[in-house]
């Protein structure tokens, strides 16, 4: 199901963003495959345990949750084994094909639609929760996304969302050769939020504290919490994050150096009453 009819063409970021995942989706398989089998949450690039950082409600079961671009979907297979009523949206075709296809393996079914975070085909005050790890939060125009959950949300709500942190966002090259995350600034903290790389089409977004603080609250919201990741002292293998044997996962930044700088963070915000 998509939300838009052949008529009216996608808007160019999400026809990029949806070309690249199709492409990359083989890529993501193993991760999501293994995030599935997981008994318990683990969030981000570190795989950080859900008991460290405490981004889900204390019991999620019977919450009508829209998890905006799910991808493989197993943040949503998480939420179901907790008991909550997930449905998820993603961009990409090939992905919800690989979230279809673990669905049927562990025997967990939920809703999964083909469309934009933007717009979601779902009415007014649908959900409790709305949640987003490097989903629409990182590869949706957040000035379009943001509100649209909000008006998904009832009243008391909360939205949740894992991207990458601003100070790694100034330190990290833009070639997929280049080194991971150093100590030099690389780009300037003031930039426009819309961030394309020179060897992709790909379209991100990314937006400094205070511009998510002005987002959040024009929409409606209370941030709660603001989550600022720290790589664990060991490995950990769990979630979509990085792989065994995986010393840079992703390439983006070595333990040691996510030891003392952020690579993620994580808001929590309650719609306003």
């Amino acid at each position: 199901m998509d939300d838009r009819s052949p008529a009216e063409p996608l808007p160019a970021h999400v026809a990029a963003n949806r070309e690249a995942w199709d492409r990359w989706a083989p890529e993501f398989e193993p991760r999501g495959r293994r995030a599935w089998a997981e008994a318990s949450p683990s969030w981000g690039i570190w795989n950080v345990p859900e008991s460290e950082v405490g981004l889900l409600p204390p019991d999620p079961a019977g919450l009508d949750v829209i998890e905006l671009g799910c991808g493989t979907a197993y943040v949503s297979a998480w939420l179901a084994r907790l008991g909550a009523r997930p449905v998820g949206i993603d961009n990409s075709p090939n992905q919800l094909a690989t979230a279809r296809m673990l669905q049927a393996e562990h025997g967990i079914e939920f809703p999964l639609l083909l469309g934009n975070a933007e717009a979601v085909p779902y009415p007014d005050a649908s959900f409790d929760l709305a949640i987003s790890e490097y989903g629409a939060c990182l590869w949706a125009d957040p000035e379009a996304w943001v509100p649209e959950a909000a008006r998904l949300l009832r009243p008391g709500g909360r939205l949740v969302f894992l991207t990458n942190h601003p100070v790694f966002m100034l330190v990290t090259g833009e070639l997929e050769d280049d080194p991971p995350a150093g100590d030099r600034l690389l780009r300037p903290y003031f930039h426009d939020r819309r961030y394309t790389w020179p060897d992709e089409t790909s379209v991100e977004f990314h937006l400094a504290h205070g511009e998510w603080i002005r987002l959040l609250r024009n929409c409606g919201f209370e941030v709660e919490r603001l989550v600022e990741i720290q790589a664990p002292e060991q490995p950990s293998y769990g979630g979509g994050g990085g792989l065994p044997g995986e010393e840079v996962p992703f390439g983006l930044a070595s333990r040691e150096w996510a030891r003392q700088w952020p690579t993620e963070e994580a808001w929590i915000a309650r719609k306003r009453d």
